[in-house]
């Protein structure tokens, strides 16, 4: 972690299940380890004591992730819908955040960005890591049936199908 992340989010950090051990990260912010996308929190001072998380998910296009090609207009209309359902996170945070997620496209995967700001330290990075799980079960449930699909997507559809009975 750097050197500027107060000390009340690195004990946050370090207390979460869902999270590396900020001493064990590469300076960018720590990974969300329950996710197999690449998932980053940092924090850093705010505003009237409250702490800033800056949260950013990297998830895989379609045709990243298929055996088969895809093509351009399903991937472009994949890429709209998840866009949009994602910028209709709603409150999946416990605090009261003005979440105003983006979605930029970086080569073969879309990086969902978002930034929130708490007085606790303990609720901020539960938020954030909600954030994170709110993008991956968006994208989840975006995944276009049809596709052989290559890892992580096959392994969340499996998990998926496993914790709703279906094989």
């Amino acid at each position: 972690m750097t050197d500027d992340t107060p000390d009340r989010a690195l004990r946050a950090f370090r207390q979460h299940d869902s999270l590396t051990d900020p001493e064990e990260t590469d300076g960018d912010g720590v990974t969300v380890t329950t996710t197999p996308f690449d998932a980053r929190i940092t924090a850093a001072p705010g505003a009237d004591g409250r702490l800033t998380f800056d949260v950013s998910v990297a998830v895989p296009t379609l045709s990243a992730v298929t055996e088969e090609s895809v093509a351009p207009v399903v991937e472009d209309g994949w890429a709209e819908t998840f866009q949009l359902r994602v910028e209709d996170i709603g409150a999946v945070t416990a605090g009261d955040h003005d979440l105003s997620p983006s979605v930029d496209r970086d080569g073969d995967r879309l990086v969902v960005t978002a930034t929130l700001s708490d007085l606790d330290h303990d609720r901020g990075t539960n938020d954030a890591v909600a954030v994170v799980d709110y993008v991956e079960g968006t994208y989840v449930q975006g995944v276009v049936p049809g596709y052989e699909y290559t890892e992580p997507v096959d392994g969340l559809i499996q998990a998926a199908r496993a914790a709703g009975g279906s094989a």
